[in-house]
């Protein structure tokens, strides 16, 4: 069976994991954030080390442990009963960051929607990063040098990932608008599925 799916898409700091946690609180909607999976990890396992090796560099961490993380996360979180994948829609969000995760995941999602939250000023993704690593005490947003990778490493390497599932199903959402705003631009949508 594949996974009802809509993915929460664009740059570190564009506001999918802000958007995704309200819409998660929707009945019937579920939200999954891989870099949270990822930073729940601990040192004591081979992916805990394999993910702090990566993110304190900026970079992403390698496909396969990535998919296999995920893949253990929601079949754990359809088990314990808090995602149901006949009854809830999967808001995906930081998964798949390239083409080849796509492709290895095509067997598991059905994506029924990308938004995709554009954002063209680079430093008020610079700025909102900053202060997330503060707010959360998020180490991966708070060296300058690390951020200006991640936010490299998006362009080069996930942002291909709208290419590999086309246009028809992206809808473009202008991310430097106010939380409220955003949310009512991915509602109206939703409201039409």
């Amino acid at each position: 069976m594949k996974y009802r799916t809509i993915l929460l898409f664009g740059a570190p700091g564009a506001g999918k994991g802000t958007q995704g946690k309200i819409l998660g609180t929707i009945p019937h909607f579920y939200h999954c954030a891989c870099g949270d999976v990822f930073r729940n990890l601990t040192i004591d396992n081979e992916l805990g080390r394999t993910f702090l090796e990566y993110s304190s560099r900026g970079e992403l961490v390698p496909d396969e442990p990535t998919v296999r993380l995920w893949r253990e996360n929601i079949v754990s979180h359809q088990q314990s009963g808090r995602f149901d994948p006949n009854r809830d829609i999967l808001l995906l969000d930081g998964i798949p960051r390239n083409p080849n995760q796509a492709e290895m995941l095509n067997d598991t999602l059905e994506v029924k929607a990308i938004f995709y939250f554009t954002c063209p000023d680079m430093e008020k993704l610079v700025e909102r990063l900053q202060r997330r690593a503060l707010r959360d005490n998020r180490l991966d947003d708070a060296n300058l040098e690390v951020i200006r990778t991640r936010l490299a490493t998006y362009e080069s390497d996930t942002k291909p990932v709208l290419d590999f599932y086309g246009p028809q199903l992206v809808h473009t959402i202008d991310a430097t608008q106010s939380p409220v705003i955003v949310l009512q631009d991915i509602l109206r949508i939703i409201s039409k599925f």
